[in-house]
């Protein structure tokens, strides 16, 4: 298989390729084995699990402070989690076998294609659950800011709600039981709409709210976020 074929191929993803599997590999990896290390270096605190729809019809959009977060969000989470992954990390072998059995697809982080939309739709047919970072790239605590517009494009385009979550602390690398702490606070979920920008707006307003941090304004691009 060329590389072009298989790069391809991690970017287009039915609704059955979402599968017990996966949701079982997730599962294993992240809410039992990250689990415990949250739990016992981190403290985990985790808010407003009231807040999380019954069905899967929304996106789960946090801010990111380190690798850390995508388990995290995992962990926290009752459905299994589809992350977008830059294409680029689908070049190393080892971690693209990884990334693809967590349930992770690959995106071209510089604008959203039809093969993205295309394997949102097909999550949303599933019993996952989507989930990507409005940041451009991982952030430093206190600001927020290189946010994309490609969020709340796919909620729009999809007619999924919009659930913001706020992450403190998983920048802190910490090894020692308890000698960390991890927040995170779930929002309540924005619905869709057909205004693009609004949707932005009310994410970075909850997303502020909930994480302390102060969104920094800055030109927002039309493309796809991830980590």
């Amino acid at each position: 298989m060329s590389k072009t074929k298989e790069k391809k191929s991690y970017s287009v993803r039915s609704a059955e390729q979402f599968n017990k599997w996966r949701s079982f590999f997730q599962f294993l990896v992240c809410k039992c084995f990250y689990m415990i290390r949250l739990k016992l270096v981190y403290r985990l605190e985790v808010n407003g699990r009231e807040n999380i729809p019954k069905d899967n019809e929304y996106i789960i959009c946090p801010n990111h402070l380190s690798t850390l977060d995508p388990p995290l969000i995992v962990a926290v989470f009752p459905r299994s989690v589809a992350f977008m992954a830059k294409k680029e990390l689908f070049d190393i072998r080892f971690l693209r076998w990884w990334i693809d059995w967590l349930g992770a697809f690959s995106v071209n982080r510089e604008s959203l294609a039809p093969s993205t939309i295309k394997t949102v739709l097909g999550i949303k047919k599933s019993k996952w659950v989507l989930g990507m970072f409005p940041q451009g790239t991982r952030g430093v605590p206190g600001e927020i800011k290189g946010i994309s517009k490609g969020f709340a494009g796919l909620a729009k385009i999809t007619k999924c709600a919009i659930l913001p979550v706020g992450i403190i602390g998983t920048n802190e690398v910490k090894r020692l039981p308890f000698s960390g702490k991890i927040i995170v606070n779930i929002g309540k979920p924005i619905p869709y709409s057909s205004n693009v920008d609004e949707m932005v707006k009310a994410w970075n307003k909850s997303i502020e709210e909930l994480s302390g941090f102060k969104v920094v304004e800055d030109k927002a691009v039309n493309g796809v976020s991830n980590g």
